[in-house]
């Protein structure tokens, strides 16, 4: 990418790139499209192609939209490099954030979308996703009958569901979390007959029901990682007491948020203890 961008918007000054990430990689978490997205702004902010938005005394800043444009056409190219023929999605969700609809190729952002609590768990089984998806796509040469109408639910349940997400920030009232959380439970059943579920998600899914919570998996599926909804009302108790099942399972848990900015420039008084460490020590 280096090279590449260098070729076109002129040499890129000598640089020392530092990767720290919280990302576990391999998981199904966009890990790749998350690294590609930084990599592109830093190279195209260092050589000029793009502006610097950050101004003296703010802590982060993002770029225009023309310009973020331009990072997520390069970070696709490194998912290429990556993947071969990556869908685009996740480093569209990496540039510009919040929640993206996907559908025929076609990327469309949501508008208003709320931050919604998850707590995210790594199964920390390793799972191919070219695998899962030549085994689907037997599946359905196989018995498109069967197998179509259940594509269909599955689009449908997307659809249900980002029609809940734009309603929330304008109602934000506590009728919609019962309803994302049966859209969750329909949407796993459904993954699982397509063949792209494991018994480890199907464990975590049984933990997390314990606790009066939903569960579905993320990503291409066959082992990696869940997503579990916590309503705003959730108690800790309740979210401690399933991380310390979950990891009993062997699993990782994270509390986290969906739904947040995509790449961001960060001033260096606005980060973590820890990046700041790595850093140093870099």
């Amino acid at each position: 990418m280096c090279l590449a961008i260098s070729a076109k918007y002129g040499d890129v000054p000598s640089v020392d790139i530092l990767v720290w990430s919280e990302l576990p990689t391999g998981a199904g978490l966009g890990s790749s499209a998350a690294y590609a997205v930084c990599l592109a702004a830093a190279l195209l902010t260092a050589c000029g192609a793009i502006s610097c938005p950050l101004k003296e005394g703010e802590a982060t800043a993002r770029w225009t939209e023309e310009e973020l444009t331009l990072i997520n056409s390069w970070a696709f190219q490194g998912e290429r490099v990556m993947h071969g023929n990556p869908s685009g999605v996740d480093n569209a969700v990496g540039t510009w954030g919040g929640a993206l609809r996907y559908q025929s190729g076609k990327i469309t952002p949501l508008k208003r979308v709320p931050l919604l609590r998850i707590l995210l768990t790594n199964t920390k089984v390793p799972r191919s996703t070219k695998v899962l998806v030549a085994n689907v796509k037997e599946k359905i040469l196989k018995f498109p009958a069967i197998m179509n109408p259940v594509l269909d639910s599955i689009d449908a349940i997307s659809q249900e569901c980002q029609s809940v997400l734009e309603a929330m920030p304008a109602n934000p009232s506590p009728e919609h979390y019962p309803v994302l959380e049966e859209l969750f439970d329909i949407n796993q059943h459904h993954l699982n007959v397509i063949g792209v579920g494991h018994p480890s998600l199907d464990r975590l899914c049984r933990v997390t029901a314990s606790h009066g919570l939903h569960s579905k998996l993320t990503g291409a599926g066959g082992g990696g990682c869940g997503i579990t909804l916590l309503r705003s009302d959730t108690s800790p108790l309740a979210v401690e007491a399933a991380k310390r099942d979950l990891c009993a399972c062997g699993f990782e848990c994270w509390e986290t948020e969906i739904g947040a900015p995509g790449v961001t420039l960060h001033s260096s008084s606005s980060l973590k203890a820890e990046v700041l460490r790595a850093l140093a020590e870099g």
